[in-house]
């Protein structure tokens, strides 16, 4: 039983911490806009970057980037709060049905992971060589949250036993 109380706990800290990530997005909408523009830009890679033709610069799709990344951490939020509760409700019952309860939490931890993985390191990292730059660089935290998530996502999936 203990558990099931650990991959719930576990879901739902991770769904806290998006509680936290949209709810600064959304107060001080400023401040991470201005790492997203600033990685779009790529006004801070090396000097003379080849790959500064991938540079995005009309503000509205830097917008619309930093908008989309916000609607999919609400989204990564809801599913880790609905699966965190799905997975308590389910917690008594039997293995199967706690197997179950399981498809929201796995699903808000897969979102999680491909924010990060998608988002981050391979357009952020990789196409707008964000690992270049010393003052925008998301790599380590984008990385470690990588980590995290993927260690829940992993204990959550464990099979459950009767």
């Amino acid at each position: 039983m203990i558990l099931r109380f650990s991959k719930t706990l576990l879901v739902a800290a991770v769904g806290f911490y998006y509680t936290l990530v949209v709810f600064n997005n959304l107060t001080d909408y400023g401040s991470n806009y201005a790492f997203v523009r600033h990685v779009m830009l790529m006004d801070s890679t090396f000097p003379g970057n080849h790959g500064m033709w991938r540079a995005i610069h009309p503000l509205w799709m830097q917008a619309v980037f930093y908008d989309a990344i916000i609607l999919w951490e609400a989204a990564t939020m809801l599913l880790l709060w609905a699966g965190a509760i799905e997975l308590l409700r389910a917690a008594g019952k039997p293995g199967t049905a706690f197997q179950e309860a399981k498809t929201l939490a796995i699903g808000g931890l897969t979102a999680s992971l491909l924010m990060w993985l998608v988002a981050f390191l391979s357009i952020g990292d990789e196409w707008f060589p964000m690992w270049q730059s010393r003052t925008w660089n998301g790599q380590e935290a984008a990385s470690r949250m990588f980590l995290v998530v993927g260690v829940i996502f992993l204990l959550v999936a464990m099979p459950e036993g009767e």
